[in-house]
């Protein structure tokens, strides 16, 4: 029976999964960064400029206080791991719930009455953040390549 199951178990190359993982993270980063700029766009230049700025140095702050960690304790358990991997173990189950509430929580800031050029600073931040530390995720990957 057991091995009935595993047949189905979506399991991929260790290296594949790290580069799935900066793979998602830059496609999340560019979506969120995307609307942000979208509404840095809709504002005057003066109202724009500066949350862009804030938006980026939040990003960095992020990224490196934050994310860069979290890319480090993933990389590392995937690495550690023998043989394939399923491809749903790019992120702990904890980390499930913590996108979830995320998601939750930026639908919810979307449509409060925060003004968007004031979002946009989040948005760039955490957006910035995925894309500096997918490009951690590629240079594991290309640095796993043996």
């Amino acid at each position: 029976m057991h091995s009935k199951i595993k047949k189905y178990d979506p399991a991929v190359d260790k290296r594949f999964l790290i580069l799935f993982s900066g793979i998602l993270w830059s496609v999340v980063g560019i979506m969120l960064c995307r609307l942000a700029v979208y509404w840095l766009s809709q504002a005057s230049r003066q109202n724009a400029i500066w949350p862009g700025l804030a938006g980026f140095i939040l990003a960095f702050l992020i990224y490196r206080f934050g994310f860069l960690k979290l890319v480090s304790k993933n990389t590392d358990r995937i690495l550690s791991k023998e043989g394939k991997v399923c491809i749903f173990a790019f992120q702990t189950w904890k980390s499930y719930l913590i996108v979830v509430v995320m998601i939750l929580l930026g639908i919810i800031l979307r449509h409060s009455p925060i003004p968007k050029p004031y979002l946009a600073i989040i948005y760039i931040g955490f957006g910035g953040a995925m894309i500096l530390s997918s490009l951690v995720y590629y240079l594991h990957f290309f640095k796993n390549l043996k």
